[in-house]
């Protein structure tokens, strides 16, 4: 599955191995501003070699239908990666869920491309997807991501204790859903 979509000033689209290049400069610039969200990286993690394997571990995935996964660019700068959304974990059969997950680059933070993004990727889920739910489990100390799924709708079911192991610590984090109403 391709992807390439358009929002008022971002393009949203899948990527393949010809992007290696342009994903290892968008890890190496935000190695230090993700490490806080994302889970303990190793050096290797930070190569070409790593890079262009973790492209195509998302592209079977895609293939599998397991995912759906774009990376962000502005429509002003667009050979400059900004962000991913993934629509992750996608169940069939009587669930109709996936898992939200997303990352955005320092220098395009309270821009309001984010929520832009993602408002864009749930019509995916529910319209073309015909999922029932999106759940997003977000960290209690992530504010800004909190902020973005609640303006978009998401409310919250609970906390998961000990959720994650985030940066070589495990995080407790709260369950943020959105359910497709027209499916209720």
């Amino acid at each position: 599955m391709t992807i390439e979509i358009e929002t008022g000033r971002l393009i949203l689209k899948t990527i393949d191995e010809s992007y290696t290049n342009q994903l290892l400069n968008y890890v190496l610039r935000n190695q230090h501003f993700l490490e806080e969200w994302e889970v303990a990286r190793t050096a290797d993690y930070y190569t070409l070699d790593m890079q262009r394997r973790l492209i195509s571990g998302d592209l079977l995935q895609i293939e599998q239908g397991q995912v759906v996964k774009v990376w962000m660019y502005t429509k002003e700068q667009p050979d400059v990666m900004i962000g991913s959304i993934a629509l992750s974990n996608i169940v069939r059969g009587a669930f109709l869920s996936c898992f939200l997950g997303y990352r955005l680059d320092h220098a395009a933070k309270n821009k309001g491309y984010m929520t832009e993004g993602i408002r864009r990727m749930i019509e995916v889920a529910f319209e073309e997807l015909e999922l029932h739910r999106i759940e997003a489990n977000i960290m209690p100390k992530n504010a800004a991501s909190l902020k973005v799924v609640q303006k978009l709708g998401f409310y919250e079911e609970g906390l998961a204790k000990n959720y994650l192991r985030i940066n070589g610590k495990w995080e407790d984090h709260i369950h943020m859903v959105l359910r497709n109403e027209q499916m209720e």
